[in-house]
């Protein structure tokens, strides 16, 4: 068994899982938001009280419920193909519920899903590769692998590994939910530093996955951090070209404006060019504009109810103006470091070479 390629499937599955997943989200994400900001503010939240408001609330939060068992499933799907499905889908249900033990409810919920997408994933491919008769091989998908598969790992789930899994997810959640001052300042920190490190990448995608499991937990402000985040490093970069005209090139200034477009609808994408052809001056540049960033959208307390981000997502923020001067302040320090870092560019070379051309076209006529 090749350990670096199952890693790498494992990886694959998880992000597969995300992409599938992200729909629900956002659809979950706008109708909350659409609900919330009718709500009225109170001790322990946004309390709704218009009745229409109340059924989008609870649209908002049935597609939420369905993210987890969702992302279970395409874990499970990518791993094993299409028989992979419903196992993945209900254990993850089960990850996201609470089941009692010893008369204690529990619940694993991201975690459990995601282990349990792989476990069953890994489960049913073993399974397809059963010897059996014809009439067997028939009703093995529909009735065999989806029974076994959902027993099996459902009771070892159960009685094994949901209650340290609850724990870990408990204490997790806790800890975000007491985040206040210095401590979310840290943990803003630690998301503009690493959340943006590989433009979109998979460090990037983990960081993700790790405020979308807050979020499926009522937890909303490392979202708003991270969706912060995303737009800063194609908008520092943009504004670097138009600030320090003569450190880039005339094609560097013309390939910034789309990346500085794609940085305004939260796709940090638009960077990597840039990443690539200047690695030790563009990733520290944006690497500290996105921890500032992030860290003037914890001090104002700003929450992303979907998972995407940019001023394209304005209207489903919890505390706009916060959210629009950590962009601004985070893309201007990433701006001025950058500029700061890159070079003049030289142009007399260039001139000098065009010169002996010139010289040596009159020679040869």
């Amino acid at each position: 068994m090749n350990v670096k390629a199952t890693l790498k499937e494992v990886q694959k599955s998880f992000l597969s899982g995300v992409s599938f997943m992200m729909p629900a989200v956002v659809a979950g994400g706008i109708m909350l938001a659409i609900s919330l900001a009718t709500g009225e503010k109170s001790d322990t939240g946004v309390v709704v009280t218009n009745e229409l408001m109340q059924n989008i609330n609870l649209l908002g939060k049935s597609a939420f419920a369905m993210m987890i068992p969702i992302l279970g499933g395409y874990i499970a799907y990518s791993i094993a193909g299409k028989p992979g499905l419903a196992p993945g889908m209900i254990l993850g249900f089960l990850a996201n519920n609470p089941v009692t033990i010893n008369q204690v409810e529990v619940k694993s919920g991201f975690l459990g899903a995601m282990l349990l997408g792989v476990a069953a994933g890994y489960l049913v491919k073993w399974m397809k590769k059963w010897k059996v008769s014809r009439t067997i091989k028939t009703i093995l998908p529909i009735l065999i692998i989806p029974t076994i598969s959902v027993f099996v790992l459902g009771l070892i789930y159960i009685y094994v590994v949901a209650t340290p899994l609850a724990f870990l997810m408990n204490g997790l959640t806790s800890i975000m939910s007491s985040l206040n001052g210095s401590s979310a300042i840290l943990l803003a920190v630690f998301i503009g530093l690493f959340g943006e490190v590989d433009m979109g990448g998979p460090i990037t995608k983990s960081v993700s996955m790790f405020t979308l499991a807050l979020m499926n937990e009522g937890i909303y402000e490392p979202n708003g951090m991270f969706r912060i985040a995303v737009a800063i490093p194609p908008i520092g970069i943009f504004l670097a070209t138009l600030f320090f005209k003569k450190k880039f090139s005339e094609g560097d200034r013309d390939a910034a404006v789309a990346a500085g477009i794609m940085g305004c609808i939260g796709i940090t994408e638009g960077a990597i060019p840039f990443v690539v052809s200047d690695m030790k001056r563009i990733l520290p540049s944006s690497m500290i504009g996105t921890a500032v960033g992030c860290v003037i959208g914890a001090i104002g307390n700003v929450k992303c109810y979907v998972p995407h981000g940019g001023f394209v997502v304005l209207p489903v923020v919890e505390n706009k103006l916060w959210f629009i001067a950590a962009i601004i302040v985070g893309s201007l320090v990433t701006a001025i470091i950058l500029g700061f870092l890159k070079p003049v560019i030289e142009e007399a070379p260039v001139k000098v070479k065009k010169a002996k051309m010139t010289e040596l076209t009159k020679e040869k006529v």
